[in-house]
């Protein structure tokens, strides 16, 4: 039996590890740029020198000998002969079963977005946003995220929160809250509905309180240099901070497999690519049938992560008693003194409102998650 699995972030790690659990003596290969992973979520901390970039680096080569993977260092080009050829920059590669983790990229097409800094982008952007940050003396900070219109999904917009209210309390810190003005812009009247209807609200409520300016309801038209630009008006802004929505790699552009109107790689409950055998996508690369609040995040990543990896090798064996992933959204808005629980499954959705010990048990969370693959 020999599985491929493609990228080395969070579901296709979890991949690995349930794949091996799963099945002892399949050869296992891993191909990707780095034998390495990034923890996105602690990149909220770089800019107040809580975290440095090399604290989110984790070398995976002891890992892949733990779990006895073939790793292979290439960058992926296309998925082709049904899901059973993985090519890439160092050549093909054949396999009998096929995990797809490569993640998903930022649709970067609004006029001058390269004015804006994108945070997730990696730690190159999080320092950018620390060092302009300490080159201010005042001014105004513009912070929002955009969606993908065709796949409601694909957005982040917990990270952007937590970005806002971390530079919020980090300024406060340091004396000079009073010397900025904070804005929050979003395309729609009432931002993080996905995370439950009482978060908008109380997402509103906590930015009024901390003086917090909203511009919202308003559709993105372009950005300029030190402004935003929507159908609703104008934003002056010194520091410009935009998540915009996600579609799929892009190396799975040109590929032969199926892609949802968002662009994403279209998969069924057992999170199987539709229309091909043994393959299967999980994390920021695929659409998902569900709820219309499942989110791109690390915990969903996981759990479609544990469903891919069981059915492919029950596909492998034989077995069709697939397995449905599990619907769930945990996210702790972090705002660097305190934190803010969300949890949501299909029954129902739980809010607990900031509390300073789910600050440490989201620092203490990425220290034990990070233990088990260093």
């Amino acid at each position: 039996m020999n599985i491929t699995i493609l990228g080395t972030g969070f579901a296709a790690l979890t991949s690995i590890k349930q794949v091996r659990k799963q099945s002892p003596s399949a050869t296992i290969t891993v191909i990707a740029p780095k034998a390495e992973m990034l923890y996105f979520p602690s990149l909220i901390w770089i800019p107040a020198r809580l975290k440095k970039g090399t604290d989110l680096i984790v070398d995976l080569t002891n890992f892949f000998k733990r779990q006895q993977v073939n790793f292979i260092q290439a960058k992926v080009q296309n998925v082709s002969n049904q899901g059973r050829l993985v090519e890439t920059s160092e050549g093909n590669f054949e396999n009998d079963g096929l995990i797809i983790a490569t993640g998903g990229r930022f649709i970067k097409k609004l006029p001058g977005i390269e004015h804006a800094i994108t945070p997730c982008e990696g730690i190159a952007a999080a320092e950018a946003i620390r060092d302009k940050l300490d080159s201010m003396s005042g001014g105004t900070i513009a912070i929002g995220f955009g969606g993908n219109p065709k796949e409601p999904s694909a957005m982040r917009g917990g990270p952007m929160f937590e970005f806002l209210f971390g530079l919020d309390t980090l300024l406060r810190r340091q004396s000079r809250r009073s010397n900025f003005k904070i804005i929050f812009f979003n395309p729609m009247p009432k931002p993080g509905k996905r995370l439950g209807d009482k978060v908008p609200d109380a997402v509103l409520k906590l930015m009024a309180k901390k003086d917090i300016d909203t511009h919202l309801g308003h559709k993105m038209v372009r950005f300029e240099e030190n402004k935003v630009i929507t159908e609703g008006g104008e934003i002056d802004a010194d520091l410009i901070l935009f998540m915009p929505g996600m579609t799929g790699p892009a190396w799975s552009q040109n590929a032969d497999l199926v892609k949802s109107e968002g662009g994403l790689l279209k998969a069924n409950e057992f999170c199987q690519i539709e229309g091909l055998k043994a393959t299967y996508v999980a994390g920021d690369s695929g659409s998902f049938p569900g709820p219309d609040w499942q989110a791109k995040q690390a915990h969903a990543a996981d759990l479609q992560a544990v469903s891919a990896a069981n059915n492919l090798v029950k596909e492998l064996n034989g077995d069709t008693n697939f397995e449905v992933f599990k619907h769930e959204l945990v996210c702790i808005i972090d705002t660097l003194s305190h934190g803010i629980l969300i949890h949501r499954t299909e029954k129902r959705t739980i809010l607990l409102p900031p509390c300073r010990l789910l600050h440490f048990a989201k620092l203490m969370f990425e220290k034990l998650y990070l233990r088990g693959y260093r």
